[in-house]
C-alpha cells in the first residue's frame, strides 16, 4: 500500500473518530519504545510473557510455544524500549489436541523436533527486576516448570491484580482490554499476546499515569493467602460465596487476601466459621511467590 493511500486511510480514521456514532480500532504494530527516555533517569527491566500449551493441566501439559520480550521502563513506569520479541517452538513429545490446534494454530508439524533455547531464555528472563503475564496463575507454573533456574523470580498479573472496572474499562480478557484502548490484533498466539500486553502496560489513563506503575504498585504489595484448615464441613457454602476455593490435594479452602483485609478476614473466619474451635493459617506472599 503506497503512502498516499495510506494518508487517506488515516485522514478517514481521524474523521470517523470525531463522529460519537463510531469507534475508530487501530492494528497493533511492531514498536520500539512508547515514551522517550530522560538522559538521567533510572530504569527497571521487565519481561512479557506468554505460552501457548498442549492444555490446561500445569502437572501433564507441556509448553508448545514461548514468547518474551524485554522492554525498559523509567521511575514513572514508562516504557522507554522495547526489545525484540523472541519466539520458540517446542515438541511436546505427543500429539497436539486439535482443539488446542484449532484456538493457537499450532499443529504437530510446527513444533516437530524444536525445542526452545534455554540458555537465552533464562538469561533474558534473569534479567528482569519483574515478569508480566496476562494471565500469570496459568503461564507461571509452565515456565517455572520448564525453566527452573528463573523460578524464584517476581512476577506480576496485569489480569488478576488490577481493579479494571475501577480503572475505567470492561472485562479482563486482553484482547476486550486492548480493543477498549482503541487497537485489536489476531490473538491465541503467544507473540501477538506479549505486543498486546506492552500496548496495555502503556495505555494512558485520565489520571496522567499509564497502567504499567499501578500493576507494579500492586504487584509489589504483600499479599496474604488465606487457608482454611480444618474448617466445619457446614462452613463450605459460606466460604465458597465469600471467594474461597478448594484445594483437592491439601483438602481446604483457601483465598487471597490483600494486607488491609487481614484483621477482618480473621474476625470472619473466627466468628462464622469456626467458632472458637480452631483458626486458619495467614501466609505472606510476595510476588516472588505468587501465581505459582
Amino acid at each position: 500500500m503506497n503512502d498516499t493511500a495510506n494518508d487517506r486511510h488515516a485522514q478517514a480514521a481521524r474523521l470517523l473518530s470525531t463522529h460519537p456514532d463510531y469507534r475508530v480500532q487501530r492494528r497493533l504494530g511492531p514498536i520500539t519504545h512508547f515514551h522517550a527516555a530522560s538522559p538521567a533517569a533510572s530504569s527497571r527491566i521487565g519481561v512479557a510473557i506468554d505460552v501457548e500449551t498442549t492444555g490446561l493441566d500445569r502437572e501433564t501439559d507441556r509448553i508448545i510455544e514461548l514468547a518474551i520480550q524485554r522492554f525498559r521502563f523509567d521511575e514513572r513506569g514508562r516504557i522507554i524500549q522495547v526489545g525484540v520479541p523472541r519466539v520458540w517452538r517446542e515438541d511436546p513429545g505427543i500429539p497436539i489436541d486439535p482443539k488446542i490446534t484449532s484456538l493457537t494454530g499450532l499443529t504437530d508439524a510446527d513444533v516437530a523436533e524444536q525445542q526452545i533455547d534455554e540458555p537465552v531464555a533464562i538469561d533474558i528472563l534473569s534479567s528482569a527486576d519483574i515478569i508480566v503475564a496476562h494471565n500469570a496463575a496459568f503461564d507461571r507454573p509452565f515456565v517455572d516448570r520448564r525453566l527452573p533456574a528463573i523460578a524464584g523470580k517476581p512476577w506480576a498479573c496485569s489480569m488478576a491484580e488490577l481493579d479494571w472496572l475501577g480503572l475505567g474499562f470492561e472485562g479482563r480478557a486482553l484482547a476486550h482490554l486492548v480493543s477498549q484502548c482503541g487497537w485489536f490484533y489476531e490473538g491465541h498466539r503467544a507473540e501477538n499476546d506479549i505486543l498486546a500486553l506492552l500496548y496495555l502496560l502503556s495505555h494512558g489513563l485520565p489520571d496522567g499515569e499509564t497502567i504499567l506503575p499501578k500493576l507494579i504498585a500492586c504487584s509489589e504489595q504483600q499479599t496474604y493467602r488465606v487457608n482454611a484448615i480444618d474448617a466445619p464441613f457446614d462452613s463450605k457454602d459460606r466460604l465458597k460465596s465469600r471467594g474461597y476455593r478448594w484445594d483437592a490435594t491439601m483438602r481446604f479452602w483457601w483465598k487471597s487476601i490483600v494486607e488491609l483485609d487481614r484483621d477482618a478476614e480473621r474476625a470472619w473466619l473466627m466468628s462464622d466459621v469456626y467458632g472458637g474451635y480452631g483458626e486458619p493459617a495467614f501466609l505472606p506472599i510476595t510476588a516472588c511467590e505468587r501465581h505459582r
